[in-house]
């Protein structure tokens, strides 16, 4: 029997496949990328056509090995890694490996769109499939119509991958030098956190202006009264600025009769979205599920490499999820039309499927990312799927099948009315057949539709209005809203910063470089994150602007498309910035030596202190350092007034000095350390005055983990590795001995006090929502 070997990404992947596949068929997966640049040198050759040197990753060497010793079994060979520019970067490293065992390495094809990379090794059997979703029918398909490895393709992720090189390697050590050790900045990462610092600098210049609406409650001959708005004054556009305004307004509309003008109905119709993209599932998931663009992301992926079903075995629920394209196959326009009729009859199904147009641009060989059978209902398949599973499938699966529904029809209604030279309006809005809403709501920040205003009464145009009520209504302007995840990855794809693949990457390391930090739902820059953009703004100004940044995008793309070659993008890009480079290496502000003078004195030495940089940020140093360690916390006020932190004594003392311990703020929130620091450096963990359940020698501190997140150890940690992620609160047990009892936070489920033994004591929190519990954004 003929023997076939199938190499894919993940070992999930190769587990949902390997079932559609006969007994001829092995399925191996790389898991990911099997070769890289290199960690410790530059890896590019920018004076010989910026050829890179790939290495093999050093965890990869068994799973390439393993590879190898199934190829040669092999009597044909199917690259089924991802559709896209990664899936075919690393098909082709897989070649290139799989290859070495034969005389001749593997040819590098020709340059051209659709250029092959054919393992010559094996007599040409090496070939690449490509499929959209991992079903029956999709994988029997792609190996019946098997495709050469495609060179543009690669070489447009090669060019990324190089590009990125040539940026983070030569700018971070630049960085090491003037800030700090271990700052990174990246082509797409450091344009990102731009956009963030620019929006900030917008908040803090704003300053907010006063404006008044007036509204009046209105009766007419019939019930119920309704509320008009303030839109006119002599016919024009009115728009009040201050109080002494709107009284006047209120006194000359007391006078006057108001009197229903005209009467307007018209039907109004509100279209289905298209399915999903890559950034509009983001967004939407961010919005609606509260989850990051990472999460997103990765609980696609399972969705799309497949899902135990009981009996069914693993069935893969979603197409691939990183696509720009809103296509949709017609055996699946098929299929979900079948469904809506028969789900909720033909006055709900268009006569003709619905085809959206797709933007400038998009990959049409793809598919928009739907189920990849709407017979998978998410109700009926929930028993299978973890929570976050389900809560994405369904989104998915609705905004799908909404997608081919006919539209929500309203019945809308406005109200024009005069009351002497002022008019108001009044609109009214009800759904009249609920159309695709019956299945999916899209939020009103991507529709750009307001929800149904209510019911207005049935009145005849003439008649006369009582007024019932003078509503005035102070406001002030409000500055451009911090970022969420959903508008950020919005802002990105609307200026055309990177792609929606790399966009759960790209704000997941702004937050791990701490460059930027996410409260309350909504991104800000740290100190550091301020300072770097600034350094890097006026160093590259043209490299870190957004501009530029879309237009590499654009040019990837034609490298991509075959139109430009891989060197002429590249070079057009390291000429000038090689030259800036060496400017910004002389010209750089050195923040790291930098000393800012203050007014303040030392209260050790008396000598002038001065504002510092250190791996926390900013802080207060003696400047007669060496001599002087004597350091401060400071906070600046508005007019830039400088402020120490009052150090808080608590009554505890250094084992190893016996001075006060005091309470100071680090990277990871608020710690004892010594008063006599730096003399003395002991520090330690605020206790939360509970003896450790575990040793009964330590006690229970809060902690944080190397990314921020907060849990509670012991202070004789690494003695006692005794930790839990659920707060512990120094209260007795109603029901047993335990010294303490656990507070577990739940957004969904409301907060628990329980006890940590196994009584079985519970209470739930009925009262305000804890600090824990954020709100949505």
């Amino acid at each position: 029997m003929k023997k076939s070997l199938v190499i894919v990404e993940s070992p999930a992947k190769a587990k949902t496949i390997e079932k559609y596949l006969g007994p001829g068929f092995t399925v191996k997966a790389s898991v990911g990328h099997i070769k890289d640049l290199p960690k410790k040198t530059l890896g590019v050759d920018v004076e010989n056509g910026f050829l890179p040197t790939y290495e093999l990753i050093a965890t990869k060497k068994k799973v390439v090995d393993d590879l190898r010793k199934a190829a040669e079994k092999a009597d044909a060979i199917f690259l089924a890694l991802d559709p896209d520019r990664e899936g075919e970067a690393i098909a082709w490293h897989v070649a290139e490996e799989i290859g070495k065992k034969s005389k001749g390495a593997l040819p590098k094809g020709k340059g051209k769109k659709g250029d092959s990379a054919k393992g010559e090794s094996f007599g040409g059997k090496i070939q690449r499939i490509l499929f959209n979703e991992i079903t029956k029918k999709a994988i029997q398909e792609a190996v019946q119509k098997p495709m050469e490895l495609n060179r543009p393709l690669y070489e447009a992720q090669q060019a990324r991958r190089v590009l990125d090189r040539l940026v983070g390697y030569q700018i971070s050590p630049i960085l090491w030098e003037k800030v700090r050790r271990g700052l990174s900045a990246g082509r797409v990462q450091s344009v990102t956190v731009r956009i963030i610092c620019e929006r900030e600098q917008a908040i803090r210049a704003f300053k907010p202006e006063e404006y008044w609406s007036l509204e009046v409650n209105l009766m007419g001959s019939r019930e119920p009264s309704f509320i008009a708005h303030l839109a006119l004054y002599k016919d024009e556009k009115i728009e009040i600025k201050a109080e002494a305004e709107s009284k006047k307004a209120v006194a000359a509309l007391q006078k006057e009769t108001f009197k229903l003008v005209k009467i307007t109905k018209k039907e109004r119709k509100r279209y289905p979205p298209p399915p999903f993209i890559t950034s509009k599932l983001q967004q939407d998931a961010a919005r609606k599920l509260g989850f990051t663009t990472k999460r997103i992301m990765m609980i696609a992926q399972q969705l799309y490499e497949g899902v135990e079903l009981g009996a069914e075995g693993s069935v893969g629920l979603i197409t691939y999820m990183r696509t720009d394209s809103i296509r949709v196959s017609d055996g699946a326009l098929t299929e979900v039309r079948d469904f809506i009729e028969k789900q909720f009859g033909k006055s709900h199904l268009p006569e003709k499927a619905i085809i959206y147009k797709g933007k400038k641009g998009a990959q049409d060989a793809h598919e928009a990312i739907r189920p990849t059978s709407v017979a998978y209902h998410p109700q009926e398949i929930k028993e299978h799927l973890t929570a976050e599973q389900y809560k994405l499938y369904d989104l998915i699966w609705k905004r799908f099948v909404a997608s081919q529904m006919v539209p929500a029809i309203y019945d809308q209604t406005l109200f024009e009315i005069n009351a002497g030279l002022y008019g108001f309006r009044a609109n009214g809005s009800i759904i009249k057949e609920a159309g695709y809403l019956a299945v999916y709501h899209e939020d009103r920040e991507e529709s750009g539709e307001e929800d149904e205003e209510g019911v207005l009464p049935l009145l005849t145009e003439g008649e006369v209005l009582k007024l019932l009520e003078l509503i005035p209504k102070q406001h002030f302007t409000e500055p451009p809203p911090r970022f969420t995840e959903a508008s950020l990855v919005k802002e990105l794809e609307e200026k055309g910063i990177g792609r929606p693949s790399t966009y759960a990457a790209i704000l997941s390391n702004i937050q791990d470089k701490e460059y930027a930090k996410k409260e309350l739902g909504r991104f800000s820059p740290t100190d550091l994150g301020g300072i770097t953009n600034d350094l890097l703004v006026g160093s590259f100004p043209d490299i870190l602007s957004v501009e530029f940044t879309a237009k590499m995008e654009e040019e990837l793309d034609d490298v991509e498309e075959g139109r430009r070659s891989y060197k002429d993008v590249l070079g057009d890009f390291y000429t000038p910035f090689s030259k800036t480079l060496v400017h910004a290496k002389e010209h750089m502000k050195d923040i790291k030596r930098q000393e800012i003078k203050t007014d303040l004195s030392c209260e050790k030495c008396k000598s002038p202190m001065v504002i510092k940089w250190g791996r926390r940020g900013e802080f207060i140093a003696c400047s007669n350092y060496p001599e002087c360690k004597n350091t401060r916390e400071f906070t600046r006020h508005e007019g830039g007034e400088i402020k120490l932190t009052k150090l808080e004594v608590t009554g505890e003392f250094c084992g190893t000095c016996a001075s006060q311990m005091v309470i100071k703020s680090g990277r990871f929130g608020k710690f004892l350390a010594c008063s006599k620091y730096p003399e003395c450096k002991t520090s330690r963990s605020i206790s939360l005055g509970i003896n450790c359940p575990k040793c009964e020698g330590g006690k229970v501190a809060e902690r944080r983990t190397k990314k921020g997140r907060t849990f509670y150890g012991c202070t004789s940690y690494p003695n006692c590795k005794f930790a839990t992620w659920d707060k512990p609160v120094k209260e007795k047990c109603p029901q047993c001995d335990s010294t303490f009892l656990l507070l577990k936070v739940s957004k969904k489920d409301g907060n628990r006090t329980l006890c940590p033994k196994e009584c079985g004591y519970e209470k739930r929190d009925e009262g305000e929502p804890t600090p824990e519990k954020v709100p949505a954004a």
